[in-house]
């Protein structure tokens, strides 16, 4: 029926708790479904008790399908929202989960009216709070026949009510001085003077009559659509009104507690609204701190009188039980949280006890996570007003302290078989562990030593008590040794350091110490490291191998095509030289310089960082270094990253490696690269410094003194402090698995500290790092290096040969040579120029084409050429080219590949042999 309204629905409710409904049992539903008693199934976990599941008895009864009822509140049966004595009651009895029976009137779909006695009972879960409301239903339109008897008895009890709640409400505010009545009909509100003063009215116009719109005038504008809210529904016998709210009179905020109800004619229509409200300012104050000082202090309260079903319970108190905040709760939901073997939280609940005070500990299961926790309570008994007895209490949550004690308890019944147990696993861990155990004397010789000496250095136990650990070091780390030894005699533990073992046979083996000085011995923990020093030294020539191909493979190509630039014009002048012609050499000269002076700055860089070495420390310049590989430094950062140089003026000379430093200030730039996706500023700077022993405390290697500081710092993410913390460890990387070693800072770090010098690092997230290498000043000059030679050329014999290379100075040469050596060449520099010549009928005898060309490549050109050619010979030119790397998989028959820079006869040559090969040329010039 439209003119029906249909209440708010849960549309995602039913399925969700049906499916918990289902997984109480089969069976229990089944009953429901086949009784013939109307049976109604709510959620009492969601607010309005939305309904679960009706029988198809209901159906019959209210005409509703089931379909029609999911989801809704039981009052879409009641034809107007009034408020009843019967719904009151049924309200008050769901607060407390209590069982109640009640006659409604309510309306079937099809508009027809009957009266509606309803039986409702709560279904609890396994930890006594509510879950279900079970509804029984019938029609008792009988007992309710319009005669005049029955209509007087109505009215009665309607009027008895009123009065009931008249009082109650006086009681549940006695004291408060404040009243109102609200006529429905004329919308005026007569109120005392205790009301007037409260929202600021002039007594006398409040005793005469207010428009009702005097009740919200003074109200807090954050209270007052609220308020409205709740005014409507008791105007509309929703409900009870009951509101709490603030009042602003003069600037002053104060707030006040409001109770009143509707009052129905005997139609059961609204007729007025009254109540009485009180000034709760000062109560409201005392609330705010005790519940600051509860959840501060994380202490629930509570009070409960003898004999009810309910406990008066605080914010705190819930949360600590597990349970969502309430001002009151049954105090079977409270104690079925407690621990079955432990006394309930709530007792003497038959008020024998009327004095006193009482404490007791027990364990909780925690109604939201089935956490179990350890709760106290404290609190005393007093008698009540009425002659109850009252206990009011608080909790505290002592799971720690208890824990605390067990931990002690059981360490005490334990510690003598701890004790015994704790031997038996060090003779274990002495006999078994593969790592060198060791306890030294004071004199630096050894008083006892585990198995693990005889397996990893070969000498029986015999052999190696008594005998001094410098004896058993080898000598190139004997001085390291006795170093340490003195540091741990003057009380200094040492946390890590690694020395090489000599065997029994003389062999070294690389051990990891942790040592610490107490009670006049030195106690050792040394660990076979052997493996992973090769594994370093391999991993380490690796990543700077890796670093050769970061830098080489984006410049190989250029850079062998100035190479073939220099050695081509260079080849071209002395074969004009020796014949005698030389009107135009200056032009082989100019490419040739314009070549090598675009190489010169990259040449000697490159070779540095594929030569394998340990530290081969010199003096050197860091300025002249840095400067030396700027422009490689430039091609790795790319385009987006400005790269800054800030050497110092009159900067000192330093000691170092200079192949390594060159590799560790590249591996960071890569490191500062990576950080600074979208661009950003790469600073390398240069100065002098004085570090002291304070400045030095971390390390265990650098002296206080004079050092030459490079700074290298990004503008890059930075890195959280977990991060940062780890940033030196060996194979710790925060890069994809495959795309870094993890080595790339530790073996910056191991380098410079083999220097002597020192490493810092400074980063936060969002803002970059800055890394700092110190390296000592070295009080001298610096240090330098040398250069390399070139081949012969070949005549050749008279063929059409097309030449496709974009680099013209590269094009001059392969042009000049092929004439030279008597071929016939055409020149084109890409595929506009050649594509057109490949697809036309001119005759080819053999295709030369720079593998790595802009737009399409020499490989796919050659396809083309092929597909009007077949057979036709092939020779790819290439500086670089990834795709050419693989020539198995690059090359068909009849292709061949030459490497630039080459000589002229070898270019020769080839061309020569690749011609005579397919049976096109003359006789070898070979």
């Amino acid at each position: 029926m439209s003119d029906i309204p249909t209440p708010e629905r849960h549309p995602d409710i039913p399925s969700r708790r049906r499916q918990e409904l289902a997984a109480l049992g089969g069976p229990w539903l089944e009953a429901l479904t086949a009784s013939a008693v109307a049976i109604v199934l709510t959620d009492a976990l969601l607010p309005d008790d939305p309904i679960l599941h009706v029988n198809p008895a209901f159906e019959a009864l209210t005409g509703y399908p089931a379909a029609e009822a999911l989801g809704r509140n039981c009052r879409f049966l009641q034809p107007e929202p009034a408020e009843t004595e019967a719904r009151a009651r049924i309200r008050e009895a769901l607060a407390t989960d209590a069982p109640v029976t009640a006659d409604l009137l309510n309306r079937r779909r099809d508009g027809e009216r009957f009266w509606n006695r309803i039986s409702i009972a709560t279904i609890r879960d396994g930890h006594g709070a509510p879950a279900f409301r079970l509804a029984t239903q019938a029609d008792v339109s009988s007992e309710y026949a319009d005669d005049p008897a029955a209509r007087e008895l109505r009215a009665s009890r309607r009027s008895l009510a009123e009065v009931q709640e008249r009082l109650r409400v006086v009681q549940s505010v006695a004291g408060a001085a404040g009243a109102w009545e609200w006529d429905i009909a004329s919308k005026r509100l007569v109120a005392d003077a205790r009301f007037a003063s409260i929202y600021g009215l002039d007594a006398a116009t409040a005793a005469s009559g207010l428009p009702t719109a005097a009740f919200f005038a003074a109200v807090h504008e954050e209270d007052r659509m609220r308020l409205r809210i709740a005014v409507a529904g008791a105007l509309h016998g929703a409900e009870v009104f009951a509101r709490d709210y603030r009042v602003v009179v003069d600037g002053e905020i104060r707030w006040v507690a409001a109770r009143g109800r509707t009052y129905l004619d005997a139609a059961e229509r609204p007729l007025r609204f009254a109540g009485v409200l009180t000034d709760i300012t000062d109560q409201r104050k005392v609330e705010e701190r005790l519940h600051i000082a509860q959840t501060a202090g994380e202490v629930g309260s509570f009070e409960y009188v003898a004999g009810y079903g309910t406990a008066e319970v605080s914010e705190q108190f819930c949360r600590l039980l597990g349970l969502r905040p309430a001002q009151s709760l049954p105090v079977r939901t409270i104690n079925a949280l407690v621990h079955p073997e432990d006394p309930a939280l709530i007792q003497n609940r038959d008020g024998r006890i009327s004095s006193g005070t009482a404490s007791h500990e027990f364990r909780i299961t925690r109604a939201d996570t089935g956490e179990e926790r350890w709760l106290a309570s404290r609190g005393e008994y007093r008698a009540g007003l009425a002659g109850g007895t009252i206990f009011t209490g608080v909790i505290y949550d002592i799971t720690t302290t208890k824990r605390s004690e067990a931990a002690l308890r059981l360490l005490t019944e334990k510690l003598e078989e701890r004790v015994e147990e704790r031997t038996q696993e060090r003779d274990r861990l002495w006999n078994l562990s593969r790592d060198l155990l060791n306890v030294i004397g004071p004199d630096g010789r050894l008083r006892a030593v585990n198995p693990a000496w005889t397996r990893l250095l070969g000498h029986d136990e015999a052999e190696l008590i008594g005998t001094s650990i410098e004896a058993l070091t080898h000598p190139e780390d004997a001085a390291t040794a006795r170093s340490h030894l003195a540091h741990l005699l003057h009380g200094e533990a040492i946390a890590e350091f690694d020395i090489r073992m000599r065997t029994k046979g003389g062999d070294p083996r690389w051990v990891s110490w942790t040592v610490v000085p107490e009670g006049g011995a030195i106690y050792g923990i040394g660990r076979d490291v052997t493996q992973r020093k090769l594994l370093e030294d391999q991993l380490r020539q690796s990543q700077k191998m890796e670093a050769v191909g970061q830098l080489t493979g984006g410049i190989a190509h250029d850079f062998n095509n100035m190479l073939t630039g220099i050695l081509g014009g260079i080849d071209m002048v002395r074969r004009r030289v020796s014949q005698g012609r030389l009107d135009d050499v200056d032009r082989f000269l100019e490419a040739a310089m314009q070549s090598g002076q675009r190489a010169a700055a990259l040449t000697h860089r490159l070779l540095a960082f594929s030569r394998r070495q340990t530290l081969d420390s010199r003096p050197l310049d860091v300025a002249v270094l840095v400067r030396s590989i700027e422009d490689l430094l430039r091609r790795t950062l790319g385009e987006q990253i400005e790269l800054v140089i800030d050497m110092g003026p009159d900067l000192w000379s330093a000691v170092a490696d200079d192949n390594q430093l060159e590799s560790a200030i590249l591996n960071l730039a890569i490191n500062s690269r990576d950080a600074m996706p979208d661009g950003g500023r790469l600073t390398i700077g240069g100065r002098n410094v004085h570090l002291s022993a304070t400045d030095l405390a971390h390390s265990d290697r650098g002296e206080a003194g004079d050092y030459v500081e490079i700074r290298v710092a990004d503008t890059g993410l930075g890195m959280p402090a977990d991060v940062l913390a780890k940033a030196f460890d060996p194979f710790y990387t925060t890069k994809p698995q495959g795309q870094g070693t993890g080595l790339g800072l530790s073996m910056v770090y191991g380098f410079i500290q083999q220097s002597r010098g020192d490493v810092m690092i400074e980063s936060r997230e969002g803002s970059g790092t800055t890394i700092r290498l110190f390296l000592p000043r070295h009080h001298g000059a610096p240090d330098e290096t040398p250069a390399k030679p070139r081949a012969a050329a070949l005549p050749g014999t008279g063929e059409t040969v097309l030449v496709i290379e974009d680099d013209p100075a590269v094009r001059l040469l392969v042009l000049q040579v092929l004439q030279e050596l008597g071929y016939r060449a055409i020149e084109t520099a890409d595929e506009r120029d050649a594509v057109p010549i490949l697809q036309s009928a001119r005759h080819l005898d053999l295709l030369i084409s720079d593998v790595g060309l802009p737009g399409m490549s020499g490989r796919r050109l050659a396809e083309i050429a092929r597909a009007s050619r077949p057979g036709l010979p092939v020779l790819f030119m290439t500086g670089y080219a990834r795709e050419a790397a693989d020539q198995a998989q690059f090359l068909d028959a009849g292709m061949e590949i030459i490497t630039k820079p080459f000589a002229v006869d070898e270019l020769g040559q080839r061309v020569n042999r690749i011609l005579r090969t397919k049976g096109m040329a003359g006789p070898s010039s070979e």
